[in-house]
């Protein structure tokens, strides 16, 4: 779908309907899912259209990991004490410079309500914690440090705690996490109509949406919404020519975090129908070094041999760094004892028994990979780290040869993207214009929107699915609360 095919179709022109609902959800993953349980809970006659076979969508693919706090039973049951002040401090800290004050209060404010919702869908969250960095549980177990809680600057900011809350199952379990949702969203009663994707808005003369143009195979659909369309049709990643206008720098990515079908239909839908852009510049961008967790004390470096994050960092935050700062030109330098293989599988750049050799071997200039470690040994055997503030527990001199470089580069290992820009909403999910008047009858939520998290370089694992799944709830309550247009 280009922006050409997304101008809004007037009302004037539908001939006639061929569905009506109180309430259309255009995508079935976890934003859209969400919406439409609470929109039929709240009483509105809802259909869902979902371009796949089956609803999943992204959330489905995802590694299966919500950020919650404030005190949920698996966080209690792990000894841990969270409050709803110190996750507020934080999840400001990870939304961003542009953060939404009220997307943040309110996500924070009803987080263990909103734990409680999903296990009552039947998600089921084992009471167990996995210390050590990590980018999700391998196992089944549960609760984490997924973000930067335990890293400068954000540690002296907030009360860290672990908000990382994974399914119960083992691997990446999105299609877990997912599973009981979509059942919900059938139990309640909703519609579902799938491969059928939605094109245009229709809006009346006062720019109102009333409905969607969708096409279901040969069929094209004029469906009615007599309270509101909810878009939830994710990002735009597998869109290069809208990452190319907009993103260009997340370009550098050579693995999309989707499920191949964040193709910018809904923002574009959204756009047409008066919706106003924004933070579409921004994406997540993830190179996974770790773990193993020892690779933390390890050092990253860029083609000069210079470092230039703290390594304990969130990925996020490193591997926006990496591109950035080091120009997508990065490697981790471990010794011997620090080495280990990455779920990843990235490759080594350069083995060698000196530092000499490893800086000879990378073609840095001279003397500029040496002094580095030098640098970095001698504060690391006081465990400091003057120059990035990595934490005392990862300063370890490297001093068992031989040395490796682990090639963290764009060209060498694999740079996982998603988007996090798309339509400006209020947080109850009412699509703003660019004067930011709200759009009647047009709502919107999960990647379909610039959301809860503005910015990979803060971002925590789970913001994602937290922001899609409670806010896809509000949109539903919201769609459904709306008076009907005739």
């Amino acid at each position: 779908m280009n922006a050409a095919t997304t101008r809004a179709t007037a009302l004037a022109d539908v001939a006639a309907w061929d569905r009506e609902h109180d309430v259309v959800v255009v995508g079935h993953g976890g934003a859209g899912a969400c919406a439409a349980i609470e929109a039929v809970r709240a009483g509105a006659d809802t259909l869902v259209l979902e371009k796949q076979t089956r609803g999943g969508g992204s959330s489905a693919v995802s590694t299966g990991v919500v950020y919650f706090g404030g005190g949920t039973r698996v966080q209690k049951a792990c000894g841990f004490d969270d409050s709803v002040e110190e996750m507020t401090k934080f999840v400001r800290l990870a939304a961003g410079r542009e953060a939404d004050d009220d997307k943040v209060r309110l996500f924070c404010d009803n987080s263990v309500e909103h734990f409680d919702w999903l296990v009552d869908l039947g998600v089921d969250f084992k009471d167990s914690y996995v210390a050590g960095k990590t980018t999700h549980p391998f196992d089944d177990s549960c609760l984490f440090y997924s973000g930067n809680e335990l890293v400068h600057p954000f540690k002296e900011q907030a009360t860290p705690a672990p908000r990382g809350h994974k399914v119960a199952r083992e691997g990446e379990a999105g299609g877990y996490f997912m599973e009981p949702i979509l059942q919900a969203t059938e139990a309640v009663g909703a519609t579902i109509l799938n491969e059928c994707g939605a094109e245009r808005a229709i809006v009346d003369d006062a720019g109102r949406v009333v409905g969607v143009v969708a096409r279901q195979g040969d069929s094209v659909l004029n469906i009615k919404a007599r309270r509101g369309v909810i878009l939830c049709a994710g990002g735009f990643i597998d869109n290069k020519e809208m990452v190319a206008k907009h993103a260009t720098d997340l370009l550098i990515a050579n693995w999309n975090c989707s499920d191949g079908f964040d193709d910018g239909s809904g923002i574009l839908l959204g756009a047409g129908a008066g919706g106003e852009l924004r933070n579409m510049h921004e994406g997540l961008a993830l190179n996974a070094y770790y773990p193993p967790d020892g690779h933390l004390k390890g050092i990253l470096v860029d083609r000069n041999g210079q470092r230039f994050i703290n390594e304990d960092a969130y990925l996020g935050r490193t591997t926006d760094a990496m591109i950035f700062k080091a120009g997508g030109h990065a490697y981790l330098i471990v010794d011997d004892e620090l080495f280990g293989q990455t779920q990843a599988f990235h490759k080594l750049a350069a083995v060698e028994e000196t530092f000499e050799e490893l800086e000879k071997a990378l073609e840095m200039p001279e003397g500029e990979l040496v002094h580095t470690i030098e640098v970095y040994n001698r504060n690391a055997e006081r465990g400091e780290d003057p120059l990035h503030n990595k934490s005392p527990d990862y300063c370890r001199p490297l001093s068992a040869p031989p040395y490796a470089a682990i090639d963290c580069t764009s060209a060498g290992c694999i740079y996982g993207m998603l988007t996090l820009g798309g339509l400006a909403t209020r947080a109850s999910g009412e699509v703003l214009t660019q004067d930011g008047d709200e759009i009647s009858g047009l709502y919107a939520a999960g990647r379909n929107t610039a959301g809860l998290c503005l910015e990979g370089r803060t971002y925590a694992s789970g913001m994602s699915l937290g922001d899609v799944t409670f806010f896809g709830r509000l949109a539903g309550r919201s769609a459904a609360a709306a008076a009907p247009w005739e």
